[in-house]
């Protein structure tokens, strides 16, 4: 469904927020009960691609499998899994607001290497932000914060895999949102389905003993996945990239409060103000990029225009 509603898509952007931040802290749950990250990580991809495949397939038709660049799709699809191993690990050492938090400097790693990865000129007010977003981070993961070393490391990895998986993502954007959300589920399936037979043991002990509180967590893993990132397709058709770049980072209220209610934690002063800078340098590099972009696009229309009156001429 595609149609001009800005107002909806914000609404169903900032549900996607939740609906991500639900699927982490699922995910933190379930790890916390004591079952294998990479037991959960196959429960989550499998239910996501069945979610995925039953609510899509039958609107679109097989068809929508077909990508026009595979390779680059399946290389999304691994560093998506690698994101997410890590991103889970960093969930295991940290609260979920500062983990999130720190998530957020990956588009703008993006932004800064953009010129030598995306051979996208290079703008000095990209790498402004970038060193206003690691400012932020630095005064998150400051000595007396209390955050473990060991989730920090991961942490910054993720936000660098991310990162790339944004760069990966770039480079397939020819192919439908729907083809591309197929692709990254089925390559996570198919990779942590291969890797079942290493941790089933391992996992069945921990399964017997779960509660249901504990099964409903590790089946929202799946469940929130799916729905977050169709909610997020959903919102970009109804809703310009640049209106709703500043409310992608209402995650990190959604992530703080489910943080505060599920494990009584939540982020200091100080590390509100780290994530008040993040926040800040990424909205502020969005609006700079959205007007070069108005502006850009304008100069190209005019320019058509002008050699359309000569070839009258």
């Amino acid at each position: 469904m595609r149609s001009s509603s800005p107002i909806a898509g914000i609404l169903i952007l900032v549900l996607s927020t939740w609906a991500l931040s639900t699927l982490d802290a699922s995910g933190k749950w379930v790890m916390a009960a004591g079952l294998s990250l990479f037991f959960m990580v196959w429960v989550r991809y499998l239910l996501h691609w069945i979610l995925v495949v039953c609510f899509v397939v039958p609107i679109t038709g097989w068809g929508i499998f077909r990508a026009k660049q595979p390779r680059m799709q399946i290389i999304r699809g691994v560093v998506m899994l690698l994101a997410t191993y890590s991103f889970f690990t960093t969930l295991s050492y940290l609260p979920q607001a500062e983990a999130t938090a720190i998530n957020f400097l990956a588009p703008l790693l993006m932004l800064a290497a953009a010129p030598w990865v995306l051979h996208e000129p290079p703008r000095l007010s990209r790498w402004v932000a970038a060193l206003a977003g690691f400012v932020g981070v630095l005064i998150i993961i400051r000595p007396d914060s209390g955050l473990h070393p060991v989730g920090v490391f991961f942490g910054l990895v993720t936000a660098c895999i991310f990162a790339t998986q944004f760069i990966v993502t770039r480079k397939v954007a020819m192919d439908h949102a729907m083809t591309t959300l197929l692709w990254s589920g089925s390559i996570g399936a198919i990779l942590t389905t291969i890797s079942l037979p290493f941790v089933f043991k391992a996992a069945l002990p921990v399964l017997r003993d779960f509660h249901v509180s504990d099964w409903v967590a590790l089946m929202a893993t799946g469940v929130f996945g799916a729905l977050g990132h169709l909610l997020q397709i959903q919102a970009y058709q109804r809703a310009p990239a640049s209106l709703l770049a500043p409310f992608v980072y209402l995650q990190i209220v959604s992530a703080a409060g489910l943080g505060w209610l599920l494990w009584g934690q939540f982020p200091d002063a100080l590390t509100w103000l780290g994530i008040a800078i993040i926040c800040s340098s990424g909205v502020v590099i969005g609006l700079i990029e959205w007007r070069r972009s108005r502006t850009e696009n304008a100069q190209a229309g005019n320019g058509s225009g002008k050699k359309l009156k000569m070839s009258r001429h």
